[in-house]
């Protein structure tokens, strides 16, 4: 079945802002949630909007998303999907209900990982988005850049434990999670929460490790030398993966994305992967014709003008434009003739023109004009 839009689900338009697109999932959590909602399908309903609310609320994501639509999250996951039992609803749920959402409703079933991951699952750490400047000639011929990151590895200490002295938490007997009685206005609810004691692992350590406090990984601040590849552009994203913030409880690092920002050449404009140059040329070179030299990406070459030349006019010169950063593939070069008018003439100059002006040069454009005002006057 045909996923409808994310920004149709949340009822929302493609240009809407962050708050509003909490908003807009909040009142549909409210509508939909399965502990509250007897609509038919509320469940598959509120899991729609959490599945949109997880991509658009995420800048990342959304922003690949306006890009390849539903492709993006498929061929992450094997065709299945975004796959976003790992995103955590927790924070807007409690502000919706105004209660603990540690853990999964008891009312939920099958739909016990909808509402929010409990504590004792790992879990995936966020990702990161980057901005990096790159020279126009940087971007289109590829390049190395170092970048300084703080890279989170499991600590030598503990083995990424936490602490010394392992054993059974009293609290929840392992099981991660404490269940109590909750009063709301929709009635009773047994609600399961995370477990104060071990935040939701199910042990706990008689002493806790110095060295990580507890989070069982330990930062290092270090340069990592990335290498951009020949083409990108404004806007491009390039993925380092496991980059990103630690995950929990043992959870996989999420990814950084390298989101480049491409300065303008002083010569050279680039639209996809063509570039243009302004070629300013004498009204003699336009008349006569002429050969000019040309700086293209790739060194000089040699461009044969015709006479006749007039603003405007449009020389390609084939595959000296930029690789295309998927095909490989080089783009066209479009050198675009300006005529320039000189502002300024000395003595000899003037009379050339002068007695220039005294040559009959019209042509037929001329004739259309002439004939007109003689038979208008």
């Amino acid at each position: 079945m045909n996923k409808r839009d994310y920004y149709e689900v949340l009822g929302v338009d493609k240009n809407a802002s962050s708050d509003e697109i909490k908003s807009a999932f909040r009142r549909l959590a409210k509508k939909y949630h399965p502990d509250v909602s007897k609509e038919p399908n509320a469940a598959e309903k509120f899991k729609e909007a959490q599945e949109a609310y997880a991509i658009l609320s995420d800048e990342s994501k959304r922003k690949q998303y306006d890009q390849y639509g539903h492709a993006a999250f498929d061929q992450m996951n094997g065709g299945s999907g975004f796959d976003f039992s790992d995103f955590d609803f927790s924070d807007i749920l409690s502000e919706i209900f105004g209660q603990s959402f540690g853990g999964a409703f008891s009312g939920f079933g099958n739909f016990s990982n909808f509402g929010s991951r409990g504590q004792t699952r790992s879990s995936r750490g966020q990702d990161r988005l980057m901005k990096m400047d790159l020279t126009f000639e940087e971007a289109v011929f590829g390049c190395k850049k170092v970048i300084n990151l703080d890279v989170y590895n499991e600590c030598p200490e503990c083995k990424g434990k936490g602490g010394k002295g392992e054993k059974t938490c009293p609290t929840c007997y392992g099981n991660g999670t404490v269940t109590k009685e909750q009063n709301t206005l929709f009635g009773a609810f047994m609600t399961r929460t995370t477990c104060p004691d071990c935040k939701g692992k199910g042990k706990v350590f008689d002493s806790k490790c110095s060295k990580c406090k507890g989070t069982g990984k330990v930062r290092e601040n270090k340069d990592i030398e990335v290498k951009i590849p020949a083409g990108v552009d404004n806007g491009t994203q390039l993925r380092l993966q496991g980059k990103g913030d630690s995950g929990i409880n043992g959870g996989a690092n999420g990814d950084l994305y390298l989101d480049f920002r491409v300065k303008d050449h002083v010569l050279f404009e680039r639209e996809g992967n063509d570039i243009y140059l302004e070629l300013p040329i004498t009204i003699t070179d336009a008349v006569l014709g002429c050969k000019k030299e040309v700086p293209t990406l790739y060194g000089n070459v040699k461009l044969s003008i015709d006479a006749g030349a007039t603003t405007g006019d449009k020389h390609r010169l084939r595959g000296k434009g930029v690789e295309d950063i998927r095909t490989g593939t080089k783009g066209n070069m479009y050198v675009v003739l300006n005529v320039v008018i000189p502002d300024k003439l000395d003595k000899k100059q003037k009379k050339l023109f002068e007695e220039l002006s005294e040559t009959d040069l019209k042509t037929g454009e001329f004739k259309k004009i002439d004939d007109y005002l003689k038979k208008n006057k």
